[in-house]
């Protein structure tokens, strides 16, 4: 069958992983990073490739693109059989690199998990998006530039024109995301890999991108293989699932029959660990998930005080745009715009809302990372913003940030041990013993074994660099932890830990949090208060069970809607998703907008009642 002429392969899979066997050379000899794996991908199939961090299902992907061999690793067993789009069947193991250049980005596109490392940080997005269309499909400049324009409409990023005359650290990391999903999507290809393509999207622009790669789907045949750890995302894609653990698969089935009848211990212990909208409908206050093997589970709501930490009041926070010969400012971008709240001390308060809507912005204001307009912070008995330099310093040992790219937070030349005491040695003065327990407390705090400390951050996954980030960020004792998508890149058992593992240090310690999140179910899981944020205003703020259990604003409506729900037979279509595109926040210089006002419908429920635009 594998010889068969093209036309008749097409009922036939478009990639076939047999026996697949993967290596890595390190210092302390070979690696197995993927022991034996086999399955298959059809035409207008999707097969999500579930599993943690470090169980194979990456260097599964990048085998199939011949890449491994790029980042060390060495295919020592199996066969990859891809159904080429005209030519037959073909073992890509024994192809060589020069062809393996034709048929990447061309017959088969790859969507990766960062996209601040898949984009080139020298070249325009516009460049980077018309480079595969000239080379694959010998397209000219013009012709290029307009599918570009069309693919970025497609992956709903507004402005596209201007967004191809930008390099990719002008763009928020959810627009990033898209311009690279728009890449990969750029010349139709046969087979689409998308790693962990969603991870860092907001919830509405995680539902489009879905339903924009199941429409492509159906339209091309083209076979998908989705790298996942979100189970939500799972029952909203997938036709058949493949559940990976420690480099080997440990279940294969259809979505329904892995949803509803898991068989593996380690498929039971995955779905349980999934955080699910509605769960904490009719309670007042947070508390820690159920995990597998917990069968006393007894959950200790945190309830927290009512002594304020923290005091925010008509924060605003504008960028400038720079153009013309002299480099003038011609514009702003009104990031953060009239934003109070106040956070309690041991409660948390969540700021939810789409990419770009000011939400890392505020967090990044409050801590000082960026200078505010105007506005006032008070932190515990002291104003942030009339603060000098060596005193910011001092009072920022009681206020830590979480950063959202644990990759980019941390340092690559140094080992782990030193990353975590630098914040130690900074505040005050310990012994070498002293410091190593402190530190190997901390890993085990964070769950990681004691032997990572000597590790580099590359040796880490993903998940497990974000627990470095937390445990650098309990180093010091805090009494306020900014958490910009802490547990966003995390796998759904790893999330499901740290988030209890946050709630317990906050009743342990009395911690307050500003949780900055676009994971609805994991913000009603921890808040105590939700702000829902859209274009650098609170639209809605309030007790997160009345945001939740009765929404009032169109935008709060909009992102319920969009959440997918860990059920296959609870799928959302495109016409469920009725979102406006978002307006731009760059206004000209002098423009002033209107103070927020608020109604209240409920005790401390409040909803913008100036026009936002939505």
């Amino acid at each position: 069958m594998l010889d068969a002429a093209p036309e008749a392969t097409n009922t036939g899979p478009i990639a076939r992983i047999e026996k697949l066997r993967v290596e890595f050379q390190t210092k302390d000899g070979p690696v197995l990073g993927v022991e034996d794996v086999s399955f298959e991908v059809g035409s207008g199939e999707t097969v999500c490739v579930v599993g943690e961090s470090g169980s194979g299902k990456s260097v599964s992907s990048l085998s199939l693109m011949r890449l491994v061999e790029y980042g060390g690793g060495e295919i020592s067993g199996g066969r990859l059989l891809f159904d080429r789009r005209e030519g037959g069947v073909i073992d890509l193991t024994e192809v060589d690199q020069d062809k393996m250049r034709g048929i990447r980005g061309d017959e088969i596109g790859m969507i990766f998990q960062e996209p601040m490392t898949a984009l080139n940080p020298v070249f325009t997005v516009g460049r980077q998006l018309t480079e595969g269309l000239r080379v694959h499909r010998g397209m000219s400049k013009a012709q290029a530039t307009e599918r570009a324009l069309e693919l970025l409409r497609e992956v709903r990023i507004p402005e596209p024109e201007r967004r191809l005359t930008q390099y990719p650290h002008e763009l928020s990391g959810g627009m990033r995301q898209r311009v690279v999903i728009a890449m990969a999507m750029a010349c139709k290809p046969r087979l689409l890999i998308a790693d962990e393509p969603t991870t860092a999207l907001d919830v509405t622009i995680q539902a489009e991108i879905l339903a924009l790669m199941d429409r492509l789907k159906r339209e091309t045949g083209t076979a998908v293989m989705f790298i996942t750890h979100d189970m939500a995302v799972v029952a909203q894609m997938a036709d058949r699932v493949v559940v990976m653990f420690r480099g080997n698969k440990v279940e294969e089935g259809t979505v329904e029959e892995i949803f509803e009848n898991p068989q593996h211990p380690y498929t039971q212990a995955l779905l349980a660990a999934v955080p699910k909208l509605g769960e904490m409908t009719g309670k007042d206050l947070p508390e820690p998930m159920r995990l597998v093997g917990q069968e006393d589970h007894n959950p200790v709501p945190i309830k927290g005080s009512d002594e304020v930490i923290l005091t925010v009041k008509n924060l605003t926070t504008r960028f400038p745009v720079k153009g013309g010969f002299f480099r003038r400012t011609v514009a702003n971008v009104h990031a953060v715009e009239d934003l109070s709240f106040t956070i309690n001390k041991g409660q948390t308060l969540s700021l939810v809302g789409e990419s770009g809507c000011g939400k890392s912005t505020a967090g990044r204001s409050i801590l000082r990372l960026v200078e505010p307009q105007s506005g006032q912070v008070e932190f515990d008995c002291c104003d942030v913003m009339s603060l000098d330099a060596k005193e910011l310093h001092t009072v920022r040992q009681d206020m830590q940030m979480i950063f959202q790219d644990p990759f980019a937070s941390l340092n690559p030349q140094m080992v782990l041990m030193d990353q975590i005491t630098e914040p130690l040695l900074n505040y005050g003065s310990y012994d070498k013993s002293e410091l190593h327990d402190r530190v190997a407390n901390l890993f085990d705090r964070v769950e990681l074994p004691r032997s990572f400390m000597r590790r580099y951050p590359h040796e880490l996954s993903g998940g497990q660099r974000q627990r470095i980030a937390i445990a650098r960020a309990l180093a010091l004792n805090p009494k306020l932890i900014v958490a910009d998508e802490a547990v966003s890149a995390l796998d759904v058992s790893v999330q499901a830990q740290v988030i209890n593992l946050m709630m317990e240090l906050q009743q342990e310690l009395g911690l307050g949090y500003l949780f900055i999140s676009h994971d609805m179910a994991v913000v009603e899981r921890v808040s105590h208060h939700v702000g829902v944020m859209y274009l650098g205003r609170i639209v809605e703020l309030g007790p997160r069970r009345a945001v939740f259990e009765d929404p009032q604003h169109p935008y709060t409506k909009a992102l319920m809607s969009a959440v997918p729900i860990a059920d296959p037979r609870k799928r959302k279509t495109e016409k469920d998703l009725n979102f406006k595109p978002i307006p731009s926040p760059i206004h000209p210089v002098g423009y002033e907008p209107g103070p927020s006002e608020y109604k209240e419908v409920s005790p401390g429920h409040k909803v913008l009642i100036s026009d936002s635009g939505y």
